[in-house]
């Protein structure tokens, strides 16, 4: 039986068998031997709420996974004004492959789980491991059609639709099986500023429109606890 098919393989470190990011994110593609070369230079970290992972500017000496939780990508203008450029969810990978400086700053959204890897061990790996490589380019990719579909929601969209799509975002996250007429509760990452900063909306009208959605039956909203009923339903609002 091939060993990275193998979820049960006795030779898969522990800590990875126990991961449920590893199947979806980079580590999916490593056979055991692989993983356990990997496994001897990773560390796990735990992030609280608020605490900054990278700020903008600063040397790149990791990379990680994000095994749990949400990470908020962001970049400040001169005058001190935040972007929220992006965020970040299991299995995504946090870090700028080759890259010197980060060209964003990366703060923890909620409590976040990191496995932690030196950046000179998995550039190593990448470059003799084509399996690893190409699942890096098809991250990177759908992070950058992900953008795409953005900068549609920011440039074109009317505010119901982009408070709409922002929190049909993270349910999808939230539940990534859920269909038609399925139930799906979460916390939301973002403070309503921050989600402002996120969508360029300010933070009255954020609240506004997180009424109108709940007064049309599409979510329910107790402080930061959102349940969406029906995300079919949410995602015909989102334009």
């Amino acid at each position: 039986m091939d060993k990275r098919l193998d979820v049960h393989n006795s030779d898969i470190p522990v800590l990875c068998r126990s991961c449920e990011a590893r199947h979806q994110g980079i580590c999916g593609v490593l056979d055991a031997d692989e993983l356990v070369t990997l496994a001897k230079l990773t560390h796990k970290a735990r992030h609280a709420a608020g605490d900054q992972l990278i700020g903008e500017g600063a040397e790149i000496v990791s990379y990680a996974n994000v095994v749990r939780g949400v990470i908020k990508l962001s970049k400040v203008l001169a005058d001190g004004r935040q972007q929220v450029v992006g965020l970040q969810f299991a299995p995504d990978f946090l870090g700028r492959l080759f890259g010197r400086e980060s060209v964003v700053s990366a703060e923890a959204a909620s409590s976040v789980d990191l496995c932690v890897i030196p950046r000179p061990a998995l550039e190593r790996l990448v470059a003799s491991t084509p399996a690893l490589e190409h699942r890096l380019m098809q991250q990177t990719l759908r992070e950058l059609d992900e953008a795409r579909d953005w900068m549609v929601t920011l440039g074109r969209k009317t505010a119901q639709e982009k408070v709409a799509s922002f929190i049909h975002l993270v349910a999808a996250h939230a539940d990534p099986t859920a269909e038609t007429g399925d139930d799906v509760a979460f916390e939301l990452p973002l403070t309503r500023s921050d989600i402002g900063d996120f969508l360029g909306l300010t933070i009255e009208t954020v609240s506004r429109q997180l009424t109108r959605l709940r007064r049309l039956g599409a979510i329910e909203v107790d402080g930061r606890h959102v349940r969406v009923p029906d995300i079919e339903a949410l995602r015909e609002l989102c334009g």
